[in-house]
């Protein structure tokens, strides 16, 4: 895939791009922390948190007018079915949501990212802040973004435990993420050892965010490149990428970063568990031969239950209805309708035979 890296001004950059030309934007704008003086460690040392130039503002006037035209920006390149996610702590994720909806954004979720390893709260004056909060939304209330849902639930090992996920259990991903801060060999350091940025973000916490709001091909932007994890990851993903960055420094150690980066052809990657099937009807497999007119329709048990009708129908009770309301009847559901593919069986060998499993069958012939 095919990464940019511009080394210059977020803004000014993101007017120069075409309106309508990103399919996803990942930012994690200046959090201006407002820390002073030096926090140390309960042993003594100095902690080195961010207190770097480009976080500090004078007011919260100066913040709100910077955060709003990075938000109309973004806003303006992102492309009407796009989606956005913006990270901040607690100093600064509500005034960004409140002017995102101002400017129009419409909240499709809010994440919790839950930290496993947070750094501590030295002093003991407060709770240990141990969570940050990631907004997703889009362009407009009826925007069709993109949202793999099923690949999120492969992603989803907060709330399934490991045995449970090696014997095929899955479950919806919910919006509490639970992953260690960057740390160890994935932080990026300088030449000379030393740690290259102060808040950059674990890829695992990206990894999520790109594969489910995007397809493989589609584009990337990131405002704020920094270390340019977006673009690692995006690249891994096989998504192009756009990175801002006015820091000439990180764009130098990012444009190392992203040319080793490759990409893993892997389902997460293509988003296969999203990827719908042929429909097929009945008459269909009907014509094919995979059903005869007039053969019983039963449950697990083998017992007949009712008879297949040349239009697909089932014949129950004298009654002439489609096998999903007729499923539900014959079984007293309160639904008035169930799948019937999950339900019903028809006798093959002597033996009952999944309907759904006939249709499979069906699919990988044609």
């Amino acid at each position: 895939m095919a990464y940019r890296i511009i080394n210059g001004n977020s803004i000014e950059e993101m007017n120069n791009l075409p309106a309508n030309s990103v399919d996803l934007v990942f930012a994690d704008p200046p959090y201006w922390m407002r820390t002073e003086g030096v926090l140390e460690r309960v042993e003594g040392t100095e902690f080195d948190g961010c207190d770097d130039e480009w976080d500090q503002f004078e007011t919260l006037e100066d913040y709100e007018i910077f955060t709003r035209n990075w938000l109309t920006a973004c806003y303006r390149v992102l492309k009407p079915n796009g989606s956005i996610w913006v990270i901040g702590g607690m100093q600064c994720i509500y005034t960004i949501g409140e002017i995102m909806q101002e400017i129009g954004y419409w909240f499709i979720n809010d994440v919790v990212w839950f930290k496993k390893n947070p750094t501590p709260n030295f002093k003991g004056t407060r709770l240990n802040n141990s969570h940050e909060t990631l907004i997703w939304a889009c362009k407009r209330k009826n925007a069709r973004f993109t949202f793999n849902y099923k690949t999120a639930k492969e992603l989803n090992t907060d709330t399934v435990a490991d045995d449970e996920y090696a014997h095929g259990i899955r479950k919806q991903l919910g919006s509490i993420w639970r992953i260690p801060v960057c740390a160890g060999n994935e932080r990026l350091r300088d030449d000379q050892g030393n740690k290259l940025h102060n808040t950059q973000k674990p890829e695992e916490l990206l990894y999520r965010v790109i594969a489910i709001s995007s397809k493989i091909g589609d584009t990337v932007l990131d405002p704020f490149g920094g270390t340019m994890t977006t673009g690692a990851v995006a690249e891994r993903l096989g998504r192009n990428s756009i990175m801002i960055e006015r820091d000439a420094r990180y764009c130098e150690y990012g444009e190392r970063r992203l040319a080793a980066v490759t990409f893993e052809d892997s389902n997460i990657a293509r988003a296969t568990y999203d990827v719908k099937p042929v429909r097929v009807t009945v008459p269909e497999m009907i014509e094919h031969g995979f059903f005869t007119v007039g053969e019983s329709f039963c449950f697990r048990d083998g017992i007949e239950v009712a008879t297949l009708q040349a239009d697909g129908k089932l014949l129950w009770n004298g009654q002439a209805i489609d096998m999903h309301s007729c499923a539900a009847k014959a079984r007293g559901a309160q639904a008035k309708r169930l799948n019937g593919f999950d339900y019903w069986y028809v006798i093959r060998d002597g033996n009952p035979k999944s309907i759904n499993e006939i249709r499979e069958e069906y699919r990988a012939q044609i």
